[in-house]
């Protein structure tokens, strides 16, 4: 009654106005609830499924103690060294009796409800499991799980605590859970808006921290090996070739330390293939992984510094304009500044060079090589004559007309001169071999728009 009266004498005007205000703040209140949380399901290690594939008394998998790991940047790729873990024993995963049930006519429901979830068919399990990598999660990672119910895999979405064995396909994806063989597939929602839900015997975990939950994506190229962190001996690495269980494993050191390479001007995508390369994990800050085009503009830590295996070296970029290849300013503030490599200087408007004559290791470990300019140098003074006509061009110095064209040819050429076709120019290539550790060459070496260097001969 009394809002009856208010709004019959604040008249239609101030209803109006009235109105827009509400509109305005439920607009702003209102900005979270259209996004709500995802509702994930905890899975903790060692607690058996309630609706299993498998049964998990049969020694299928076995997960281990393993203290979860913090993170920097909640969605990592498959190939993120040190993102999973491995171990000697054979018990984690025994991917020899999940195909001998799968392929066992008595299993036949559950082994086509599985392939389905899985998107292949039920004659394509014994190929697609050996293809299979049996390893241990070091992160607390979101997936799509699987019950079976039913006669039916019902998929719902959950956190796997770090110890939980799997199986990784050969894009380094969450493929299966061993101890119950429930298949697995890409968690797809948002990382940073979920609410875990922790029951039926998965109690919140020592050590859980929201922040520090990743989702897998796949690596960007098939896998040949992966790298793992030993469990046991955090020392120590293991190489294990893909679709193997350990008998062909390799170590390695994992304290052996590498050197940051110079990642500025390159794109994200290219920057994290080659910190994978030399070891060393992305990461980054922002609230979503940066697109795979966006331009790097600072890295923390800065390139030359020393990190051991599967340490996270933080990048900061500047995304490409809709145009492409344009750096937009960078933001305000970054982790860091480039330091010694000096690579700032560098004209972010032309991406780095498909590959380079520096150094070994990877074609992309040296983008700051010398481009010869793609444009012959400025032609000699005897271009002015035409070569097409045959009286003097000049008027106005008459001892200097020939009518004779033969001279010119030889310096008007169509096509720039050898010394630029060949790569940097003479005087620069003494210097680029040296440059490895990915800093660029001095900023005297670095001026394409100086073509007369390159007609020296």
């Amino acid at each position: 009654m009394t809002i009856h009266v208010f709004l019959h004498r604040a008249g239609k005007s101030a209803i109006r106005r009235i109105a827009v205000l509400l509109v305005f703040v439920l607009a702003l209140s209102g900005c979270d609830r259209g996004t709500p949380l995802q509702v994930v399901k905890a899975v903790a290690a060692g607690v058996p499924s309630l609706a299993p594939f498998f049964d998990e008394g049969s020694g299928l998998g076995k997960d281990q103690p393993v203290a979860s790991r913090p993170v920097r940047g909640s969605l990592q790729q498959g190939d993120t060294p040190g993102l999973y873990g491995g171990s000697k024993q054979p018990t984690v995963c025994d991917v020899d009796k999940l195909e001998k049930f799968l392929t066992d006519p008595a299993n036949d429901q559950k082994a086509q409800a599985w392939a389905r979830a899985l998107g292949i068919t039920t004659g394509e399990i014994p190929q697609y499991l050996d293809r299979l990598t049996p390893v241990l999660l070091r992160h607390d990672t979101l997936v799509k799980n699987h019950d079976y119910k039913k006669g039916k895999a019902v998929p719902y979405d959950s956190l796997l605590q770090a110890g939980i064995a799997i199986l990784v396909d050969q894009q380094g994806q969450p493929a299966v859970k061993c101890s119950c063989g429930n298949p697995l597939r890409p968690f797809t929602g948002d990382t940073n808006r979920i609410s875990v839900k922790f029951g039926n015997g998965n109690k919140e975990w020592k050590g859980y921290d929201r922040s520090s939950v990743v989702a897998v994506r796949p690596a960007a190229r098939p896998l040949q090996r992966i790298a793992l962190v030993d469990v046991d001996d955090p020392d120590r690495g293991i190489n294990r070739p893909v679709g193997t269980t350990g008998a062909k494993d390799d170590t390695f050191d994992t304290r052996r330390t590498e050197a940051v390479p110079g990642l500025t001007g390159r794109t994200f995508g290219e920057a994290r293939q080659a910190l994978a390369d030399k070891g060393l994990a992305t990461g980054y800050d922002t609230a979503s992984a940066p697109a795979d085009s966006a331009r790097v503009t600072a890295t923390d830590p800065p390139a030359g510094t020393e990190l051991r295996f599967g340490q996270y070296v933080t990048v900061s970029v500047a995304e490409d304009s809709a145009s492409g290849g344009t750096v937009t300013t960078p933001p305000p503030t970054q982790p860091s500044t480039p330091g010694p490599d000096g690579s700032t200087s560098r004209p972010p408007s032309s991406p780095p060079p498909s590959s380079s004559s520096g150094g070994p290791g990877s074609p992309s470990t040296s983008p700051w090589t010398p481009v010869p300019p793609s444009t012959p140098p400025p032609a000699s003074p005897s271009v002015s004559v035409p070569p097409s006509s045959s009286s003097p061009a000049v008027t106005n110095s008459p001892p200097q007309t020939t009518t004779s064209a033969p001279p010119p040819p030889p310096p008007v050429t169509s096509s720039p001169p050898p010394p630029v076709t060949t790569g940097a120019p003479p005087p620069v290539t003494t210097t680029a071999p040296p440059e490895t550790t990915g800093a660029p060459p001095p900023s005297s070496e670095s001026a394409p728009e100086e073509p007369t260097a390159s007609v020296a001969t």
